[in-house]
This record gives C-alpha cells, sequence and structure tokens, in this order.
C-alpha cells in the first residue's frame, strides 16, 4: 500500500469564558437517553448492539482496537445495512499506544478509469435527478472497505483475519430480529422494495416492508464473509464476488460503461498523515482530503478561538450565531476547494493559514448573521492555484464507532454506502455503494472546472470526521465522530468545543439537541423544546429551520483511571467494556 503525506497544520487556539446573555432551556425530549460505560481495560461503542457484542467479543480475546473494528464492521454489514458495509468505504484514525503514532487511513470508494466529467448529465447536459443516477448504477464507486480494513489490520492486527469474521458469519447464518429502526428506514425508502436485487430480502411478497422483529437470515452473505475470511481481502477485489459486483452494476447501467476488473484489481488504501491542530494543551486531529472533516473542524476551532466563543454561556443565542456564522464560512469552502488530493491541487494549508483565518474572522459581526458566505481566497496566502467546486451533499446513511483495546490502542472508524441502503444493489449478500454520487454533477459553475467533479480513478469528496484529541500532543484523552453526512461537520465541533472549552460530559453534550448551518438556514433540531431561541436568532439576522438533524455520534473519552463511552440516543448503538 502506498503512503501519502499531505501538511499537518497546528494552529494556535485558546479560549476564554465568562457570562453572557440570550440563555437557551436544557433539552426537554421523551428520547430515551443512553447509559454510560465506564471501563479500565477496554471499551467499544458501536452503532449496533450486535457490533458492539462482537468488538467486546474481540476485545475480551485479547484482540487489537482493529481487530475488534473489523469484527464490528462485518456485523454492521449485516444489521445496519443502510448505513455502511463492504460494498462502500470509510476513514480510519489509529493510534498505537506503544508507539505514541497516530495514523490516518483513508479507505475511500474511487471511480472507474472509464468515468468522464459527464457522467452525471443527461442528454441535454443538465445534471440527472439523484434517484435517477442511484437507479442507474452509475454512482457504484470501487469499494474501499475491506481494503482500508486489510491494511491496517496488516500493521496492527493481532488476532487471525478468519477470526475476526466468525460472529458475523454466525449471525447471517442464524438470522437476526429486524429492529424498529431497519425496519422504519425500509418501510420508508423510495427504492428498496422496487430493486430487483434487494427486495426479496427486505421486503414482503406484497411489497411491503418485512415485519419488524422478524428473523432476518442472509446465507449469501455468510457464503462471502466464509470466502473473504478463507482466502483474505484479495478475493473481494479478484475472483468470482469481483465478477458478481461487475455483473450487477453491469446490469443495472444497460449497456453504458461500468466497473471493471482493472478498476478492481487496482484499487489501493491509503495511508495519509493525520491532520491535526492544537487547541490549548489538547491536539485534535482528524482525517485530511478527500475528507472535509479535519480542515473544517480545525478552521472552526480556530473561529471560535477568535471570536472567543466561551464567553458566552454553553448553547446560548449569542454562542449558537457565532457557531452558525462560523459553519457557513467552513462549509463555503469545503464547497469550493476540498477534492481528492492526489488528482487535484488541493490548498489544505492556505485554508488553515493564520492570516487567512484572521482575514475569516474578520467578516464575523456578533450582533449580525453574516447570512450565506462566499469561498474564501486563500490561494492569497499561499502559491496554490484557484479552483471551484460544488454544493453537493451526501445523504446520512453512514455510521461511525470509537475503540480503545487493553494496551490503550484507539481506533476512531467512520464508514458508509452514502444514501441509505447505498445503490439498493444487492451482490452476494451486501449491498453495493453509491458514492460517486458525492462528485459534483455539473463538472462546470460559473464558466470555471468544478474541484470535485468525477473523473478517472478519482476518489469523491466526503465529510466523514473520524477525530482524536491528544493532550500534550501524547496522550490520548478523546475519540469521536458521527454519521450524519454534511452535517457531520457541525456534529464533531459542536462536541469538541462543548467537552473541551465548556467541560460539558459527554453523555449530556451528545444527547443535547443538534444545531449549525451548511452554509443556508441556520438549523435546529426538531426533536427539541427550543423556547425563545429562535426568536432570539431571527433577531440576530438568522434564517431558522426546525429539522430533523440526523446524527450518530459515538465517543470514548478518557476520566482519570477509567475510559467513558458517550452514545447517541437518536440510533440503535450501545456501549461495553471491562
Amino acid at each position: 500500500m502506498r503512503k501519502l503525506l499531505i501538511f499537518s497544520a497546528l494552529l494556535p487556539l485558546a479560549i476564554g469564558s465568562a457570562d453572557a446573555d440570550y440563555s437557551m432551556p436544557e433539552r426537554a425530549t421523551a428520547r430515551e437517553t443512553k447509559p454510560v460505560v465506564k471501563a479500565r481495560h477496554f471499551l467499544a461503542v458501536t452503532a449496533h448492539p450486535l457490533a458492539t457484542q462482537a468488538a467486546h467479543q474481540i476485545l475480551k480475546q485479547g484482540g487489537t482496537a482493529v481487530d475488534a473494528a473489523i469484527a464490528a464492521q462485518m456485523v454492521l454489514t449485516l444489521v445496519e445495512p443502510q448505513s455502511s458495509g463492504i460494498g462502500g468505504g470509510g476513514f480510519m484514525l489509529h493510534y498505537a499506544a506503544r508507539k505514541q503514532k497516530l495514523q490516518a487511513f483513508d479507505g475511500r470508494e474511487v471511480a472507474p478509469m472509464n468515468a468522464m466529467s459527464g457522467r452525471f448529465l443527461d442528454g441535454d447536459d443538465k445534471p440527472l435527478e439523484r434517484d435517477a443516477a442511484i437507479r442507474s448504477g452509475k454512482a457504484v464507486g470501487v469499494p474501499g472497505l475491506l481494503a482500508m480494513l486489510a491494511e491496517a489490520h496488516r500493521q496492527h492486527g493481532r488476532l487471525s483475519w478468519a477470526t475476526l469474521f466468525q460472529p458475523a458469519i454466525a449471525l447471517a447464518s442464524d438470522g437476526f430480529p429486524i429492529s424498529p429502526r431497519l425496519h422504519r428506514l425500509i418501510a420508508k425508502d423510495r427504492l428498496l422494495c422496487n430493486s430487483p436485487t434487494s427486495k426479496e430480502y427486505f421486503c414482503a411478497a406484497d411489497g411491503s416492508a418485512k415485519a419488524e422483529g422478524s428473523i432476518l437470515k442472509n446465507p449469501a452473505l455468510a457464503d462471502t464473509l466464509q470466502l473473504i475470511a478463507r482466502q483474505g481481502p484479495d478475493s473481494f477485489y479478484r475472483g468470482p464476488l469481483t465478477t458478481a459486483m461487475i455483473e450487477t452494476v453491469d446490469k443495472a447501467l444497460a449497456g453504458e460503461p461500468g466497473l471493471t476488473a482493472g478498476d478492481f484489481a487496482g484499487y489501493q488504501a491509503i495511508e495519509r498523515a493525520p491532520l491535526c491542530g492544537q487547541f490549548r494543551q489538547w491536539q485534535v486531529c482528524g482525517m485530511p482530503p478527500p475528507s472535509a472533516g479535519g480542515v473544517a473542524l480545525l478552521q472552526m476551532l480556530g473561529l471560535m478561538q477568535r471570536q472567543n466563543i466561551g464567553q458566552y454561556p454553553y448553547r446560548s443565542a449569542q454562542a449558537i450565531h457565532l457557531f452558525a456564522d462560523i459553519g457557513r464560512l467552513a462549509y463555503a469552502d469545503r464547497d469550493r476547494y476540498i477534492a481528492d488530493p492526489d488528482v487535484m491541487d488541493v490548498p489544505v494549508g492556505a485554508l488553515l493559514n493564520t492570516s487567512y483565518l484572521d482575514q475569516r474572522n474578520s467578516l464575523l459581526q456578533r450582533d449580525r448573521s453574516i447570512g450565506k458566505a462566499a469561498a474564501g481566497q486563500p490561494w492569497r496566502f499561499t502559491d496554490s492555484e484557484r479552483h471551484s467546486s460544488d454544493s453537493q451533499s451526501e445523504r446520512p446513511a453512514t455510521t461511525h464507532m470509537s475503540i480503545v483495546d487493553k494496551q490503550g490502542n484507539i481506533v476512531a472508524l467512520t464508514s458508509s454506502i452514502e444514501d441509505a441502503f447505498g445503490s439498493r444493489l444487492m451482490v452476494r449478500g451486501f449491498l453495493l455503494n453509491n458514492q460517486l454520487s458525492d462528485f459534483a454533477f455539473a463538472p462546470f459553475a460559473d464558466g470555471e472546472p468544478v474541484l470535485n467533479r468525477v473523473g478517472p480513478g478519482k476518489r469523491p469528496r466526503s465529510s466523514m470526521s473520524p477525530t482524536i484529541v491528544l493532550e500534550h500532543g501524547k496522550k490520548p484523552v478523546i475519540a469521536l465522530g458521527s454519521a450524519g453526512g454534511p452535517n457531520i461537520i457541525n456534529h464533531v465541533p459542536r462536541v469538541r468545543a462543548a467537552t473541551l472549552e465548556w467541560q460539558h460530559p459527554m453523555k449530556k453534550t451528545i444527547e443535547a439537541p443538534n444545531y449549525g448551518s451548511r452554509n443556508g438556514a441556520t438549523e435546529l433540531e426538531s426533536d427539541a423544546e427550543w423556547g425563545p431561541l429562535p426568536a432570539q436568532l431571527q433577531a440576530l439576522g438568522h434564517d431558522t429551520e426546525l429539522r430533523e438533524i440526523n446524527s450518530g455520534i459515538h465517543a470514548i473519552r478518557r476520566d482519570r483511571q477509567y475510559w467513558v463511552s458517550g452514545t447517541d440516543p437518536r440510533r440503535e448503538g450501545v456501549a461495553s467494556g471491562e
């Protein structure tokens, strides 16, 4: 596997605290909260109880955090098919305790070599409707998750590769009960029960979702996992499984160019340098491009420092006003400048340059929202070439897990198949992704080429943001990430600021209402009692919108001799450790 290094930025941040007005009431909802798990030796937090159980089992056997993550991810392929799986991709941060070394692994899907910039244009050169792009098979990229996990296992695994697949194989063979959430998502999906490859598995004969609580068996996936366990990850990228994936996509494409054996054989997971910045005594580290998460996180933390956001009460109107406008600036830069760094010139250093952040900070106003933000001009602070990008957004169908093992090794893994149930194309028991729809559908904007346009072998931009925080640059104190599509870029900084700046407990922070702006309206989670806060924000010039804001925040924090869990009540996840 090739190793690529990128610029790692260090941002000096220091935020104070004081009192202010505009207080917001605490959350008051009927949502069930998740218990906090404290563990001395090891701890796993994943998006499903059966995946957490598998991780716990592996950790108890002496497996590493990477071993446990692989076992959990194979189970998630079965029990949370709407969110992730071996037909998709992901990003992972790994902290090696003995060497005190942090690594970033990129398992993002790639476009086939025949993918040209007009892939998502119709006969009139207009962008396709999203559902049409998904149904057509054009959005399926070469899955990268298995290759990434295999490389991490090669470096950091202790138990055998085959051992890690056994919990998922057993569950696929014996079956598992359809959870209320999975049933609800199947029932509301527009495409799943009309897909010839997936409707029989997920749907009853009358076209409705299979009943909640009914046992769902997947012998085809059990066979697939047995093959990969026995023959290794190469069996996914070369052989009968590869042929089956290619043929399934070809059938959906009906004669248009699709994936090839060469695309699969040429896929490589990439080890990249984590993107890190200083936040007081903490070093905050995230994923570099093609994820926008690390850049946005460090930009937002840098701007929060400059605005001294900690002087306002946590979740006050003034604090949310500044957080939303800071988000507008970060999202504007994300949409224009973040893309595959191996193909395009991505100005990471300029976007995190101190002078550039000072200039962006000068746009913020304490008493009035800036409204829709324009992307900045980072090339003024570097020799980077100017590019344009787009505002194509991801769908909220992703998963995150945080795991620490007995030796103190840590994994923060975010994985996805993009849309709920991905492409709805099922092959040998698993769903294929539709991640290529994260590219810009229109290759040009305002007469300029879009940075995140489709291209041969390119990786689409992502918002996935696995994050690890180190104290004094060495001792890990937090592992965190979330599901939620483009909203992830708001979720992770919100939790980071609350836990590090305002010192709020992890549980309380995760359960609190989501909010932020994606450079549009200031969005407030509808499942919350906001009291006068929307009116207070409107008085500051915000266009507020109450809406469901999807998240799946799963975190681990060090508290003296214990590891402490944080589990998002919006999803099915649980924590387990000893």
